[in-house]
């Protein structure tokens, strides 16, 4: 369930569908198994995130294979926050 924005840097509540951003992100989540002999198959679960009206002007939500789902500056507002 979404509660607050995604970015970890602000501490928005989530209130309405209309504000912000919503994000659907499917990743790879691991099945265990009842027998630890087989190996544990991979099922894709389907999560979401919200950013709120501030965060969503310069934010996105993406997948990252290492660290899951992270923020990132939309393009043209990372140069921004690089001197920041």
């Amino acid at each position: 369930m979404v509660s607050k924005c995604a970015n970890p840097l602000c501490s928005a509540s989530f209130r309405y569908f209309r504000e912000g951003r919503l994000f659907e992100i499917e990743v790879m989540a691991r099945r265990s198994t009842p027998d630890s002999t087989t190996a544990r198959k991979p099922h894709r679960k389907v999560e979401y995130f919200w950013l709120c009206p501030d965060c969503a002007r310069e934010w996105t939500v993406r997948l990252d294979g290492d660290r899951g789902v992270v923020t990132v500056p939309i393009a043209g507002t990372a140069a921004r926050h690089a001197t920041a």
